[in-house]
Parts: structure tokens; C-alpha cells; sequence
């Protein structure tokens, strides 16, 4: 491989290894799936609590708890002939959540005023 080869190769390489952290991330992007991790927290909850507890419908919280799930941030076990949701890894959550907090606290506005992932596109996207 030439100099030139390698230059080129390197950051697909480079993009290709951070795609599982940028899918982890995305999993985190939707509002209402942060509220439903946030309110994991406090132990197993049906969808019928979620929908209750959230003012989130009924799709929409099954929906949200698919994702979470497929993204091993939810795990599901029966009760009956209900679904019970808790969070698969709490304590890791916990401190993800609390680093993104401190990062938020240091950068004020910055995150909240970004014209492409700020808080105007973010509340645009979640009322569709």
C-alpha cells in the first residue's frame, strides 16, 4: 500500500470505529427515550405505567422501549401477561447521564443554541 492509500484508508477507518459510540448516542437523541430511562431509574415499569407516569401514548412508548431494547439499554421480562421494562446496565446509565449533566453545566448554551442539533431542532423534530 502506498502513502497515498494509506492516508485515504485511514479515516474511513477511523469513522467506521466510532459508528458503534455514534449509534449508542443515537439512541439517546429522542427526548421522550431519555425520559423513559430517566424514569427507569426508579425500578420496572409496565408501558401502561410509562404512558401513565409520562403522558407519552401508548405507541409511542412501545416504540421508544424497542429501540432502547434493541440497543441493550432495556431489558423486558414477563409478569403475567404483562411486559415489565428496567434499565439492562443502571449503574452505568446513571454515571453516563451524570457526565452528560457536567458537560451540559459546562457548556451553557453552546449545545442548546447549535443551529443543527440545538434545542430548536430538537423540539421541531419531537413535535412531528
Amino acid at each position: 500500500m502506498n502513502t497515498k492509500e494509506a492516508r485515504s484508508a485511514t479515516p474511513v477507518t477511523e469513522v467506521g470505529a466510532v459508528v458503534p459510540a455514534a449509534s449508542l448516542f443515537h439512541s439517546f437523541s429522542d427526548p421522550s427515550r431519555l425520559v423513559i430511562l430517566q424514569h427507569l431509574q426508579l425500578g420496572e415499569h409496565r408501558v401502561v405505567d410509562l404512558t401513565a407516569h409520562l403522558g407519552l401514548s401508548q405507541s409511542t412508548v412501545s416504540k421508544h422501549l424497542a429501540c432502547l431494547r434493541e440497543a441493550g439499554m432495556v431489558t423486558v421480562r414477563s409478569e403475567g401477561r404483562a411486559s415489565m421494562y428496567s434499565l439492562a446496565h443502571p449503574e452505568s446509565l446513571v454515571e453516563l447521564l451524570a457526565a452528560a449533566e457536567r458537560i451540559l453545566a459546562l457548556t451553557g448554551d453552546a449545545v442548546t443554541l447549535c443551529p443543527v442539533h440545538g434545542a430548536a431542532v430538537v423540539t421541531k423534530t419531537h413535535q412531528r
